[in-house]
Order: C-alpha cells, then structure tokens, then sequence
C-alpha cells in the first residue's frame, strides 16, 4: 500500500481519546469485568490541557491543521459530535470527556442571549458552553467494548495462558513478582494478574506517598513492562480479523462511516470525538501494523492520550481524500505522526476501507455470532426476531381456506419481527462509502445516524 504526504489543511479529524487519571479498580484477567473507579481531579486536569492542547491544533485559524470551517468561538453542535464509553470504567470515561471538552471549548462570554427588553443574559459561570455528550452504554452497543460478554475472547484469553510464549514468561518473571506481595495489598501476583498489578502499583505511586517512598525505584518500570506485554498480547491477535482483535474491529465500522460523514460535502459535522478505555487502542495499533511498524506503541497508552485520524482532500476530489495517523501519547508535548498501513505517509481513504473492512465486526448480528452470545438484550432481541420469523414461514393450518389465514399470519409475525428489530435498533440501513463507486454495493457503510450496532438507549446526557 503506497503512501503520500499532503499538507494542505485538513476537511475533517476524528478523535480517539483515553480518559485521564483516575483511583485503582479491578479487572477480572480472565474476561475483563471490571469494577466501577472513579476520576481524580488530576485525571480531570489532564483532559483539559488535551483539550486546550487539540483546540490549538484544530480550532485555531492560525494552526496549519486548524479544520477548515469549523467554529472557532462558541460550539456548533451541528459541526462536531462526541460520543464516550459508559462501560467497564463507568463515569471515568464520561466524565473525561466532560473535561476534554471544556478545554476544546472553554467558557466564553460570547454564549449569551439577548431577551426582548434587552436585557444580555450570559451563560453560567462566565460563559460555561454546555457540549451534547453521546453515551454509548455496551449492553446494547458493542461499538467501544466489543470484548465485554464475548467468549470467544475470554477463550482466547485463557488460549493465552496456556500458550508456551505465556509459560516461558511466567517462569522468566517468577523471581521479581515473588518480592511484591508488600506492594499489593493482598493481590494475587500470578502473571495471569499483571494488569492488576502494575494498575494498584502505578495508582498508589501517584496518590499514596508512603507507599511511592517505599517502592524499590525499578519495580514499577518492571511491572509495567509486564503489563504492556500481557494487554497487548491479550488485545492483539496474529491477524487483523483475529478474535484477540474484536475491541479494534468492533470500532471500525464507527470508524470508516465517521470519513465518509467527513467526506459528504453536504454534512456538516467535520469533528468526531470518541472517548474510550486502553483496550481499543491495542487492538487498532495491531491491525493497522503501527505496533508491528513503532513496536514502542505496542501497550498500554498512558491516560489522556489522543489518537487523530486527520482527512485531507487532495484537489477537492473525495475520491482522493487521505488519512494521516497522529498519536500524543498521555504527558507527550504535541503529536507525532506515525507509519501505518505498511506505508509511508498518508494512506488514501479507499485504500484503508478496502484493508480494514474484512475485520470490521458488521453490526450486531455478526458481533453475536463472532462472540457466540445469545444472552446480551441485543443478542437476545435477535434470537427473538428471528424465532418470529421461523414462526411465520410454518406451513398454513388448512389447505385452502386457511391459506389466507395464513398468508394474514406471515404479515403480521413478520411486522412483529421487524418491529423488534427496529425497536432493539439492530436493523442495518447502509449506503455506499462513496455514492457513485459500483464496487462498494456489496461493501456498504452507513453514516453514524445508521450506525451498525445497536444505539439504543445512548444516553444523551450534557455535559
């Protein structure tokens, strides 16, 4: 796949962003649950630098990446459109979001009214501006945690485990996790456990200073090491369609229509922000080969990092639009721009949806069936339809006569399945990545208001 360099301004960016600091929680090791943390004022503050920092990249006319078009001053909702995990870390990702987003649109006395007796009314505090935050709850929309409730992963997991690569490990590593029982607060110090680990060593040591004045110096570097090989082996697989793979290919779909949204001159919306845990971040860094191309991004992002995917459109042609792959991992100064795709530069749009797409996980049906779930209310929802739907192709009650009852009963069973579907929001509507291309009527893609998986409920909460 060749690659290109364009540095015109770019048309549209789509935003990947890991919340900020946040107290310890626990994941189980073998199917991720995990329990509910909570955000720090510190995770907090490291969103809203982001968001200053992207507001000075994006929003800022100066900036030779400032996003053609796109308001500067007061929030347009209709040009942006942020969505942010209500999962496994619960309100930490929200609630990141909520800072991220005070830092890309910062109070301003600009957002005020004027009522008929001319009396200027400005928002709360100084101009608060109140962005829509689209919560994506992953009982019913497995977009941003494909690998929650998926035995296939869970097997895969313990597939891991048992592998000899994750024995010789163990047993390489066996001396230094001997001499942690002190650090760990009753945590059990099997390698199977190294993300709880390295997370409960990596917590204290920002908010416990006794327990950082104690820490032997390399033994959190040491833990981390082991965290970062264990996640990334857990959430990466030897091919991109891989089950080690579903948090990356279960995002794609959300992916590939946010540029074509981009893409559409007629649609407004040119700023995508999705806020989401680590685990996406691995499994998309393995499929895209920037691991395999950057191997020190093969593990755990650190809180606060951004990945942006920036749109550019050589000569106003769609058809021509290219991708650049930007990350700012955590405390990093400002972007770089990273190799993907075995490329160098820039990767045509077409090209990556032609590479990515036989991953992408397409909708909730085929991530039930990738995951052999038939117990998530979306799962159950389609097992139910499609019982309905079995019903109503049963043979009619009596010959004749009855053919019309029976006829009657196929339309109405099969209304029923259809409203169950609509209902569940499990129904697929997709249009062609780019109208007008022959060779996509197979492959198609729908715009985000058509999304894939499931969106119901998405909370529309503000922030």
């Amino acid at each position: 796949m060749s690659g290109s360099t364009d540095n015109s301004p770019p048309v549209g960016v789509l935003l990947l962003v890991r919340h900020g600091d946040r107290m310890g929680f626990y994941q189980d090791p073998d199917t991720y649950t995990a329990t509910a943390p909570q955000i720090t004022p510190l995770g907090n503050q490291q969103e809203y630098q982001l968001g200053t920092y992207l507001r000075s990249v994006y929003l800022n006319e100066s900036s030779p990446s400032y996003i053609q078009g796109l308001s500067t001053g007061l929030f347009n909702q209709s040009q942006v459109f942020v969505q942010a995990d209500l999962g496994g870390e619960a309100g930490v990702i929200y609630d990141s979001c909520v800072s991220l987003t005070q830092g890309l649109w910062p109070p301003t006395t600009s957002n005020n009214i004027t009522l008929a007796d001319g009396t200027v009314i400005t928002a709360p505090l100084s101009g608060y501006q109140y962005v829509p935050i689209h919560g994506i709850d992953p009982n019913n929309n497995m977009t941003l945690e494909g690998f929650q409730n998926c035995s296939t992963f869970n097997t895969h997991t313990t597939a891991f485990y048992d592998s000899p690569e994750f024995q010789k490990m163990q047993s390489e590593s066996a001396a230094f996790l001997s001499l942690l029982p002190p650090y760990l607060g009753g945590r059990s110090t099997s390698l199977e456990n190294m993300w709880n680990i390295y997370d409960y060593m990596n917590v204290n040591s920002i908010h416990n200073a006794t327990f950082a004045a104690g820490l032997p110096p390399t033994f959190l570097p040491q833990a981390h090491a082991l965290a970062n090989w264990h996640e990334y082996n857990v959430f990466s697989d030897v091919s991109p369609d891989g089950i080690g793979n579903i948090a990356g290919r279960a995002i794609i779909p959300t992916i590939l229509n946010e540029f074509e949204a981009i893409l559409d001159s007629t649609n407004p919306t040119k700023l995508f922000i999705t806020a989401i845990s680590y685990k996406p971040f691995l499994s998309l860094f393995n499929i895209t080969g920037v691991a395999a191309a950057n191997p020190q991004l093969a593990g755990i992002v650190d809180y606060a990092s951004v990945v942006a995917f920036e749109l550019r459109q050589p000569n106003g042609d769609p058809n021509e639009a290219t991708v650049r792959f930007n990350f700012k991992n955590g405390s990093d100064p400002q972007f770089t721009t990273y190799n993907w795709m075995n490329a160098t530069g820039d990767i045509k749009v077409t090209s990556l949806y032609d590479a990515l797409w036989s991953s992408a996980v397409n909708g909730t049906e085929n991530w039930c069936s990738i995951c052999e779930n038939t117990e998530v209310s979306s799962c159950a929802a389609l097992t139910l339809a499609a019982q309905q739907a079995r019903a109503a192709a049963l043979p009619p009650i009596s010959p004749v006569g009855a053919g019309f009852l029976g006829a009657g009963m196929t339309i109405v069973l099969f209304g029923i399945a259809l409203s169950s579907l609509l209902f569940f929001g499990l129904l697929k509507f997709k249009r062609p990545l780019f109208m007008g291309r022959k060779d996509r009527e197979e492959d198609q893609v729908g715009y985000r208001h058509c999304l894939q998986f499931s969106t119901e409920p998405q909370h529309d909460r503000l922030s």
